[in-house]
């Protein structure tokens, strides 16, 4: 790719993973990379760097960084940082235009967004006081069912029933889990128990900001078809993902990035006229 081409580079740095997006100056997606790892980890870096050989280009050729993500100030090479309910909602936007609430079930916190008319962030809700419901507890209860995290989705599917899983804390939720074990209770079963309860978290958020069709969900969490599908259970409406769920605060990143760029290509243009 030429080196003369408009590039932004966006980058979340989460508390689990390091996501970056490069776009190229129609706003096309250039290249972009998911790191399973994240803030005070080389997760960012190796993030960037992938996402730089997608393209062909060294940081040098980048004309404008914004950094979100729990992580973000930590980046010292962004030109600016962007807080991730706002990168969230760009990128949500970006991802389908006509979005009117998004759900986002992260490493550690689960956030609901709902988006105006307009395509503006019009209110939110944020729960990062505890990980029940995140990404971090699903990977607890796949390490007790000695499963890979994605691996439950494909176990919810050869479920016959469901056995609630109650607690709505991590720990909690995890010796309850193991006390089913104990009992020869079905993995299948409670796997779905534990979608369910994932789902939970999410809709008692859904439910203070009100749910407005169409509904996007983002977060690497949105790669779990059980969690995807008990949520739609609890809502009775239906739940839309992209490829790019996981992506989307780095796509929003992104997208204030190519953004700023053209406001000062405008500035720049008045000056000179």
């Amino acid at each position: 790719m030429s080196g003369l081409q408009v590039l932004a580079l966006g980058i979340d740095i989460g508390s689990a993973s390091s996501k970056c997006v490069v776009l190229s100056g129609g706003f096309d997606i250039a290249a972009h990379c998911i790191v399973p790892t994240g803030t005070g980890t080389s997760g960012p870096g190796r993030a960037v760097e992938a996402a730089l050989t997608g393209v062909g280009v060294g940081m040098g050729q980048i004309s404008y960084v914004v950094a979100t993500g729990y992580g973000r100030n930590t980046f010292d090479a962004a030109n600016e940082t962007v807080s991730e309910i706002s990168c969230h909602a760009k990128g949500a936007v970006f991802i389908m235009p006509e979005v009117r609430t998004v759900i986002d079930i992260g490493g550690q916190d689960v956030k609901a967004l709902a988006i105006g008319a307009d395509g503006k962030l019009d209110n939110f809700v944020m729960n990062d006081k505890c990980a029940a419901g995140t990404g971090r507890f699903l990977e607890v209860m796949a390490r007790v069912f000695e499963l890979e995290v994605d691996e439950l989705a494909r176990q919810d599917e050869k479920a016959a029933g469901i056995i609630p899983v109650s607690s709505t804390c991590v720990v909690f939720s995890e010796a309850e889990v193991i006390s089913q074990l104990a009992n020869n209770a079905p993995i299948p079963d409670l796997i779905v128990g534990i979608h369910q309860s994932a789902a939970a978290r999410a809709v008692s958020l859904l439910k203070r900001i009100g749910v407005n069709e169409p509904l996007l969900m983002t977060g690497g969490v949105a790669n779990n078809a059980g969690v995807v599908n008990a949520l739609k259970r609890a809502l009775g409406v239906e739940i839309k993902t992209s490829e790019y769920s996981q992506l989307a605060g780095a796509l929003g990143a992104a997208v204030y990035a190519m953004e700023r760029l053209s406001v000062m290509e405008n500035e720049k243009w008045k000056m000179e006229n």
